[in-house]
């Protein structure tokens, strides 16, 4: 990643980021339309991004995202999520203007910039979209871990990607391995005792009902609320 991945690549990556960040398979037609580009282009570009090892292609059926291409697709998904953010809130622009905004400043935000915005905007966890903001990448186990490092340049990264809870498909397991959030929200989830290193599967409700999450951790059975399962990211 150290080499400058272009604009049109990105923008790829985040589409399908945006319909199969859990290894869902996008179609070349929900492509097209959203990108708005021939069915011919994209195909042209899926094999391309193939041969990048970003995605893993299957002509006629669509896309998935490899380890690598995740990695850019999360970068670039959280970069225009926070400009989102900053555009609406703290520059006032109109709610209509501010994905195509955003979608033109993405591409130069450096990951100092993301990092100093993210503290600035306070770790924020939804776009105006109520999309959940990814992760960043850095090898922190929670936000307070971030703001004690002042220095950028030495901030290490981790060497993968992670899900928020309630991004899972169910019957997903793996490893707590972040937590966002500030103080409040941090200490809610300690006294919940979820801890770093928690295994984690998350699995099916009976009741069905949307703004709780039913997981073991540890074998320990919990329903997670929407808001801490948006900051609870894992590994799996």
């Amino acid at each position: 990643m150290a080499n400058k991945i272009s604009d049109n690549i990105e923008e790829y990556l985040e589409v399908l980021y945006g319909n199969g960040s859990n290894g869902e398979q996008v179609s070349t037609t929900k492509l097209s339309s959203e990108l708005g580009f021939a069915p011919g282009s994209v195909t042209q570009m899926l094999k391309k991004l193939e041969t990048l090892g970003y995605i893993e292609y299957t002509p006629y059926k669509g896309a998935i995202l490899t380890a690598e291409g995740l990695e850019i697709a999360q970068k670039i998904t959280r970069k225009h999520r926070l400009l989102e953010i900053f555009l609406l809130d703290i520059l006032k622009i109109k709610m209509e203007n501010v994905h195509e905004q955003a979608c033109e400043m993405e591409h130069a935000l450096s990951d100092e910039a993301e990092r100093a915005l993210c503290m600035m905007l306070k770790n924020p966890d939804l776009c105006p979209d109520k999309n959940v903001i990814p992760s960043c990448n850095f090898d922190f186990d929670n936000c307070n871990q971030c703001y004690s490092q002042k220095d950028f340049d030495m901030a290490s990264t981790r060497d993968f990607s992670v899900l928020a809870l309630s991004e899972l498909n169910l019957d997903t397991e793996g490893v707590i391995s972040f937590i966002r959030g500030n103080d409040e929200l941090l200490g809610i989830i300690d006294n919940l005792n979820i801890k770093i290193g928690g295994n984690l599967v998350f699995k099916v409700d009976d009741n069905n009902d949307e703004n709780l999450f039913l997981v073991t951790i540890d074998d320990v059975e919990f329903k997670i609320p929407l808001k801490l399962a948006n900051n609870i990211f894992i590994i799996f």
